[in-house]
Formats: structure tokens, sequence, C-alpha cells
């Protein structure tokens, strides 16, 4: 970052909201994922990561993902960078967070990430949504409440989607007449139970192993849903280590039938990806609807 009057807005946002003057000695650039701009700050308060993106496009995605890392971080269930804040400077949007630095595994990191994730989820409220709109990866994710699961997983996660991919010529008509029929078929595939607060966008990526040997998760694009949402996503990409699963399972079994709804709650990561990376995700999309 050589914007020296970037920095210097940054420093004076950075200090005013987190109370502490803080005078930010240089920006280094590192890699950070497909989205953003990322930085480790060195800082007269230690390191700190930051995060930018173009304002005037997303200009409240910091602030939305600041508010999840503060619910996550609520739980006292598992590690979650500290936000320091968040706003625009110039033509860029930022988010500060302290910077989490990596550690080796413990013996037990995965059964402790497993429980770890059960603690979350066990955090509840009336209706499924969130009180505010927020972003999965740039796309908008709407949280308009719903006392059905069913009804919001259609209304808010594959119907604008599935419309958008429409609209950008990314999927044909016949993908929108089996995403209809999968539709009203939801109601009869998930059982009743409690909205879950989720991190929303769980995979490999959005994880690393912290300086104790333990999880510690970030980017999240949080809202209380099915639980199984959350566990079919750590499925994609890779997945994670069977000792996860055994540990949720354990500490919070998964209604019957979860096996038979990992598709479905995959629909919605792989639409995302199909919308922000192209289509080599159709097929993935499309070998779930032939099962409808």
């Amino acid at each position: 970052m050589t914007d020296e009057i970037l920095l210097g807005e940054l420093t004076t946002a950075l200090s005013c909201q987190s109370g502490v003057k803080i005078h930010i000695n240089y920006a280094e650039k590192i890699s950070g994922g497909d989205i953003n701009e990322t930085y480790k700050l060195s800082t007269t308060e230690g390191s700190l990561f930051l995060k930018m993106n173009d304002a005037h496009i997303y200009p409240d995605m910091f602030v939305r993902e600041l508010n999840g890392l503060n619910i996550l971080r609520s739980t006292n269930a598992i590690t979650v960078p500290r936000p320091l804040a968040s706003g625009t400077v110039g033509d860029k949007g930022f988010l500060v967070t302290e910077f989490m630095e990596k550690g080796g595994v413990t013996p037990d990191f995965w059964e402790n990430f497993g429980a770890s994730l059960s603690r979350i989820h066990r955090q509840t409220q009336t209706y499924y949504g969130f009180p505010e709109t927020n972003y999965i990866g740039t796309l908008k994710q709407y949280n308009t409440p719903y006392s059905s699961w069913p009804v919001f997983y259609a209304f808010n996660r594959l119907q604008p989607l599935t419309r958008a991919a429409y609209d950008q010529q990314v999927v044909d008509k016949g993908m929108v007449v089996q995403m209809e029929h999968l539709w009203k078929q939801l109601p009869g595939m998930f059982p009743d139970e409690k909205p879950a607060l989720l991190h929303g966008d769980l995979w490999s990526g959005n994880f690393m192993v912290g300086k104790d040997g333990r999880a510690c998760i970030y980017d999240p694009a949080v809202y209380y849903g099915n639980r199984e949402m959350d566990l079919a996503m750590t499925r994609l990409f890779g997945g994670f280590d069977t000792r996860f699963y055994y540990s949720y399972q354990t500490m919070y079994p998964l209604a019957e039938g979860w096996q038979s709804r990992i598709g479905v709650c995959q629909l919605y990561p792989l639409m995302v990806h199909l919308l922000l990376f192209g289509g080599s995700y159709y097929n993935s999309v499309k070998e779930i609807l032939d099962e409808f």
C-alpha cells in the first residue's frame, strides 16, 4: 500500500473506532482469497489484518462482516478474530481485525473443532434469518425472517441466485424448472428443528490453525438457519477430517436422514460459486438437481 493519504486516513479511523491511539508503521500485502485486497499491518499495537474493497460497489460489506464476527465471538465457542474497525477511506471500504498467527495442530484438533461448531449451532432464536442483509463472497445474502426453514431456503437462498444466474445466462430455462420442482419438495425433506446460528461459509479456506493449535474461523456469512447447511458446506472442496464429523455427531446428532439432504444443502454454495467463478460449477449443480 503506497498511498500515504489513504494510510493516514486509515490510521485515524482505526484509532477512533478502537479507542486506542494506533500508528500504522507499514502495510505488507498478503494473499487473502480472490475477492479482497488483504494486508498485514505493522502498528504500535502489534500486527493487524486489513482487508479492502471498492466502497462504491460494496458500501456495507465490511460492517456486515464485522457484525458477523462479533456474534460468533459472543458464543465463546471457538476462536474468532477480534474486529477493530470498519468503514470507508477514499474509495475503499475496509475492515481491520487482530492478526491471527498460525500454529500447529493439537492431537485433538478435529475433535475440538467439531465440538466447537456444535456449540455455535446450539445458539438459537425464534425465526430463520438475520436482522440485516449481509454477503456471501460479493453476493448479497438475503435474510428475510421466516418461521419455516424450507420457505426460508427457497425464497432467500435458492430463488434469488437462480434468478440472477438465469438473468446472466449462466443457467438455462430447463435448470430453472428443475429448481422450481425442487423448491416444492423442500417441506417434505427437512424435519422441524430450531434455527441454529451458522457461520454460513464454512469451508477449508475460512479456518486456520491458531497459535494454540485450535481452529480459528473467519470470513463469515452468518444467519440463523438449518445447521445441516454448515455441515454440508464443510464437505465441499476437499472436506474436513472424519474426526470432525464424528465429534460433531457425538455432541449434537443430526436429524435422521441428514445424508440424503447433503446435496440439497450444497446447492446454495455451489450456486454462489457458479455466479462468482463461472460455468465450471454448472455440472455440480445439475447433478444434484437431476436426483429430484
